[in-house]
């Protein structure tokens, strides 16, 4: 018996409820895990450094995020490649999709590694941050490049996992990479007075430490996802069908996060403490966003394999359930981060004006987050059906032109703050009614001509 088969959950056969819980709160927990980690960065500096340091960290979200991105969706791309290769037995294409996914990971990392170092200044300053902030978020941000590596690595890899249903080994990984960057974070802003140079190095050897866990974990596993240095190399039919599945959710999310610059550059003129508020409540909102996107990650493997195995009633009922599970988190969730907002907000960071702004966000944008979920998990289950370019096209028109369109003809007539959020729920809605339409259609579809199929094999018997 392989060594990780107990970490493995059978998505193909059994109650599904059951299971995607078991599959979900595992990577849930990763998930907020490492959030709350990332949070560390931003409650040590709010705590013990300058206001003006915990800003410095808030600009450049949008940018890191436009950088990963596009690896980010090609890792759903490995992962639905992978657990359809597992629905159907495929032991030799699973073995190829492992080391295609790793090669892809070590070679674009280290040229994203090397873009992102000539163009980190030259961005700051398209994305208008205050000359205040601006030499200290540029430090952090050459320091961030260099972990870049690790960062789709470990994504790759915890996607390769999540295939065969193991979502608690990416969990112990990550809390063992978070504990360190708490305590080196500790260290470097309080003994050593570093501020934001000692959250980079915090955070990015942290990163490296959960990539050499994971890679380790896929090489003694002794099952179909075995990794092996020596055979590390690009299949091209591989890489082909991946990134035809994962290209463009990273294009999609690469589009997001340009719309996200455009809406952080106008955010940054409202000066730093807005910048401080806006950072903190977004610390908040991610981490029910990672909460309920477990649902969004675990739709994904569950249609995947299902797929592969042409099991389409579990198809159905996976999207359903997971829809429902997502929509369940975000509603606790939200309703519990309304009551205490501003004791969560003033953790971070006590200023009066900084709490203030970071309510003004949360009133905004985070009230609406269980239309977000849905459109997360609907999403997710297009992309496990092998659905990727008219998701993107739909998201990419549905909620970043829309955002961008809203910044330049909306908001240039009602210049608050909460007009600017206002964008993003209206955005959500859009795609979810587009998205659904099309899920409801393929979905149906594809249960008509499994019954055509069905009758036809009667028929012929």
């Amino acid at each position: 018996m392989s060594t990780g088969k107990k970490f493995h959950i059978d998505m193909c056969h059994g109650p599904l409820l059951g299971k995607i819980i078991r599959f979900a709160i595992p990577l849930m927990m990763a998930n907020v895990s490492a959030l709350m980690f990332n949070a560390a960065d931003l409650i040590v500096l709010g705590q013990y450094a300058s206001s003006s340091a915990m800003a410095a960290v808030g600009a450049a979200p949008a940018f890191t995020t436009l950088m990963l991105n596009l690896f980010w969706g090609i890792s759903a791309g490995v992962n639905v490649l992978t657990a359809r290769y597992i629905g159907a037995k495929d032991k030799k294409n699973v073995s190829k999709t492992v080391h295609t996914a790793i090669a892809v990971g070590c070679y674009g990392g280290v040229t994203m590694t090397i873009i992102g170092l000539f163009v980190t200044e030259p961005m700051l300053r398209l994305m208008s941050v205050p000359e205040v902030i601006l030499k200290d978020a540029a430090i952090y941000m050459w320091i961030w490049c260099l972990g870049i590596p690790a960062m789709i690595i470990f994504s790759f890899g915890s996607a390769i996992l999540r295939s065969t249903g193991d979502t608690k080994r990416p969990l112990y990984f990550m809390i063992i990479a978070g504990i360190t960057n708490v305590l080196l974070n500790m260290f470097f802003v309080i003994v050593c007075k570093m501020e934001v140079t000692g959250v980079a190095i915090a955070t990015k050897i942290s990163n490296y430490l959960s990539a050499f866990l994971v890679l380790r974990t896929l090489s003694v596993s002794g099952g179909m996802c075995t990794f092996y240095w020596e055979k590390i190399k690009i299949t091209w039919g591989i890489i082909r069908e991946m990134f035809r599945i994962g290209l463009p959710a990273g294009v999609q999310g690469m589009m997001f996060s340009i719309s996200n610059i455009v809406i952080q550059k106008t955010l940054n003129s409202f000066g730093w403490q807005a910048i401080a508020g806006s950072t903190a409540a977004l610390s908040i909102e991610g981490m029910v966003h990672a909460a309920f996107g477990a649902y969004a990650l675990a739709v994904v493997s569950f249609v995947g394999q299902n797929h592969g195995a042409k099991k389409y009633k579990r198809i159905m009922k996976s999207i359903w359930l997971c829809i429902s599970c997502a929509s369940v988190t975000a509603i606790i969730l939200v309703v519990t981060g309304l009551i205490f907002k501003r004791q969560l907000l003033a953790i971070f960071n006590p200023d009066p004006a900084v709490v203030e702004w970071g309510t003004v966000r949360m009133d905004c944008q985070f009230t609406w987050y269980m239309l977000l979920a849905i459109m997360e998990v609907v999403l997710g289950a297009l992309r496990g059906l092998g659905y990727s370019f008219w998701p993107m096209i739909i998201s990419l028109m549905g909620a970043c032109v829309f955002r961008v369109v809203w910044v330049w003809t909306i908001f240039p007539y009602y210049k608050t703050l909460q007009n600017l959020f206002y964008s993003y729920p209206v955005s959500w809605m859009l795609v979810n009614i587009v998205a659904g339409l099309m899920l409801y259609v393929i979905c149906r579809n594809m249960l008509k001509r499994a019954k055509l199929r069905q009758h036809d094999d009667l028929s012929i018997k």
